[in-house]
């Protein structure tokens, strides 16, 4: 059993079978990494937990409980779902397009995935915006056809499929790369079609990493504020997600209330991280 402590003043040190000696080279930097993590994380998540317990139970129950409340979470987890689901979708395709073909542009695609990473996500509902005015063909052709893009629902949808996508595609793609071609060709040689072959062959071995990169967008779309604030109209029971919500309750003052859906949504996404590891791991012992 080997543990690993870092005490003021950053002096570290490894007990092993009971004895101490002090840490160099790899493990000092081990040492510092997972220090650095516990403090990163543990601390604003502890303080986040601890805040929201401090609430009355009556209010926690109101808070949670009232109708602008509830449908915000309705509307922001069907909205993410939506958005998820479209991007397991596309975002499976584009992995596979991006593994397994060579074509003019392939870098530039490839590279333009990581755009919602490197881009403030205000821009995105900035362009986002910008490709909806009149003076762009989206917009005319968007109002012959009844949809409304801007300051609605659907605006809130390509927002969080903006957002989310990378982290799909970036999930999938290495175990594509990964995969070896000769259960392909075996299979084909024995007969079965494309489709057969992906869905007998390749895509259970696509699992874990499908449900990690769904898990992860999930999140990402629940937590989409910068885009979201732009182009959606804000409005309870119409397009009012939870990050605007919460920014909004803090413009007035409301920092209980603030804490405590916080504090809800902390614990439903942790949940269903967690969740999704618990799958993950019995896929692992049920294929073993």
């Amino acid at each position: 059993m080997i543990e690993f402590f870092l005490l003021p003043p950053f002096v570290p040190f490894l007990i092993t079978e009971g004895k101490i000696r002090f840490l160099t080279g790899f493990e000092f930097i081990l040492s510092l990494a997972l220090h650095y993590g516990t403090f990163i994380l543990v601390p604003p998540i502890s303080i986040l937990l601890y805040r929201t317990r401090q609430q009355p139970w009556k209010v926690l129950l109101e808070v949670t409980t009232e109708p602008t409340v509830i449908s915000v979470y309705v509307f922001t987890s069907l909205t993410a779902l939506s958005a998820i689901t479209i991007n397991i979708l596309f975002g499976l395709t584009l992995a596979w397009v991006l593994v397994r073909y060579e074509f003019v542009g392939k870098k530039i695609l490839d590279a333009a995935v990581d755009l919602p990473f490197a881009l403030p996500t205000s821009v995105g509902g900035l362009t986002l915006m910008t490709v909806s005015r009149d003076e762009v063909w989206v917009r005319p052709f968007c109002s012959w056809l009844g949809i409304e893009i801007v300051f609605g629902p659907l605006a809130v949808l390509i927002a969080m499929t903006f957002a989310s996508l990378p982290l799909v595609v970036r999930t999938i793609q290495p175990v594509l790369q990964d995969m070896e071609g000769d259960l392909e060709e075996a299979a084909r040689c024995l007969g079965a079609s494309t489709w057969t072959t992906f869905q007998y062959v390749l895509f259970p071995s696509l699992i874990p990493s499908l449900s990690a990169g769904t898990t992860l967008g999930f999140s990402r779309a629940l937590g989409e504020y910068g885009s979201i604030v732009l182009v959606a109209s804000n409005i309870p029971a119409k397009d009012l997600v939870i990050s605007v919500l919460l920014f909004q309750r803090l413009e007035q003052y409301d920092y209980r209330s603030a804490i405590t859906i916080a504090g809800f949504v902390l614990v439903i996404s942790f949940s269903a991280l967690f969740l999704i590891n618990k799958i993950q791991s019995w896929g692992k012992k049920f294929s073993g």
